[in-house]
């Protein structure tokens, strides 16, 4: 299908729920602050963003993650995971939401012009249940491998030519 790069634009989030706005307020901790930041998934590769302090609900990140795509079968389904988070210093992470992109067609695309580029677009941020918590807007970037000219693929086996 696609071997080459795939750029994510990450943007943006805006009116991102999370836990902390139900806690009550401390003389610490202003109630319903949130320092979001995105694990990007593509496969078994993962990205993490920066923690987009004291930005809340509507956090600005304008950072790009790349992945090696190295996918041979047409069949394969390319899906992009964007998990939402909310640094705390004084207990564990907590889930935002996430937001998954199906890549698939721009990978296809990129393979088949040598480069695919998708503008940045708003995509729903929700939970396991499906209950909306938001949205982030990412753009997406496929450019496909240069492959020489010179290299023939036979049977498996790749031949080089001598004539250079």
């Amino acid at each position: 299908m696609g071997k080459g790069v795939l750029e994510v634009h990450l943007v943006d989030a805006r009116g991102l729920s999370g836990s902390d706005f139900l806690v009550l307020a401390s003389p610490l901790l202003p109630a319903g602050k949130i320092d979001p930041y995105v694990i990007v998934q593509y496969r078994s590769q993962e990205r993490k963003s920066s923690v987009a302090r004291d930005q809340g609900r509507n956090p600005c990140w304008n950072e790009v993650f790349k992945f090696q795509i190295n996918s041979s079968a047409s069949s394969a389904q390319h899906k992009l995971i964007l998990r939402i988070m909310d640094h705390d210093n004084f207990s564990s992470d907590d889930f935002i939401g996430e937001a998954t992109i199906d890549v698939t067609d721009i990978i296809s695309l990129g393979a088949e012009h040598g480069s695919y580029h998708m503008n940045a677009a708003k995509h729903s941020v929700v939970l396991a249940d499906n209950t909306y918590h938001g949205e982030i807007k990412v753009g997406i970037t496929f450019t496909a491998a240069q492959v020489e000219e010179d290299d023939e693929e036979i049977g498996g086996w790749r031949h080089r030519s001598l004539n250079k």
